[in-house]
């Protein structure tokens, strides 16, 4: 089954969907987390991972081998279900190999990829999750949900032990196509996660299904 994360940094975004019961884990970045009001990664990560027991994703700062490997072993040691995300460029895809040898290195989040060869590439380097970014590829006149299926058939026909994960969802059409394509995971916004479990048709269903029973307690 495919697993729902949430793309957010937000504490109280986080125990909504919780609340839900959908929530399968959190993907966070620097980005996120200066939304949230926070410099602190560790403390915020791991606020989060009191709320979560799936995977939960903290983003490396370093754009060399060296700092992300030094980083990743720092954040691998906040909590079992920790994962690191590590951009998937040369040095990054070097710190991969490196971080995926230590007993708890699979948990490696290989994140901003634009195309099925660096998905490929970043699970030849041990990553457990390999994040295609849909809306942004969409935004340069791609098609986003076709990197996913590509990835999705390539790491079947190989046999690559990493999950296919879409990220940059925008609307809940990505989420379908996503569920089509066959992703393991999708990480979304909060915003697209409630209009997953609305609709218009249903508000309007529901109100007129209630006028009716008043109608019908009046008689």
């Amino acid at each position: 089954m495919t697993k729902i994360f949430l793309d957010t940094a937000q504490l109280d975004e986080i125990r909504e969907a919780r609340d839900l019961g959908l929530l399968d884990g959190v993907t966070t970045n620097p980005s996120l987390m200066l939304r949230a009001g926070t410099a602190d990664l560790k403390a915020n990560t791991l606020e989060i991972v009191k709320m979560v027991a799936g995977p939960v994703s903290a983003e490396v700062i370093s754009t060399d081998a060296v700092g992300m490997i030094e980083e990743a072993r720092e954040v691998l040691s906040w909590a079992p279900n920790v994962y690191v995300k590590i951009p998937t460029i040369p040095e990054g895809l070097k710190a991969m190999k490196r971080i995926s040898s230590w007993p708890d290195g699979r948990r490696i989040n290989a994140t901003l990829i634009f195309s099925p060869v660096q998905a490929y590439m970043a699970a030849r380097a041990g990553a457990s999750f390999a994040s295609v970014f849909v809306g942004r590829i969409d935004d340069a006149g791609l098609d986003g949900m076709e990197v996913v299926r590509q990835t999705r058939t390539i790491f079947d026909n190989y046999g690559l032990d990493c999950l296919v994960l879409a990220a940059s969802i925008r609307h809940t059409a990505h989420v379908a196509d996503a569920l089509l394509a066959g992703a393991d995971i999708i990480t979304l916004p909060f915003s697209v996660l409630n209009k997953m479990s609305g609709s218009p048709f249903t508000d309007a269903g529901l109100e007129r299904f209630l006028a009716d029973w008043d109608k019908a307690k009046a008689g």
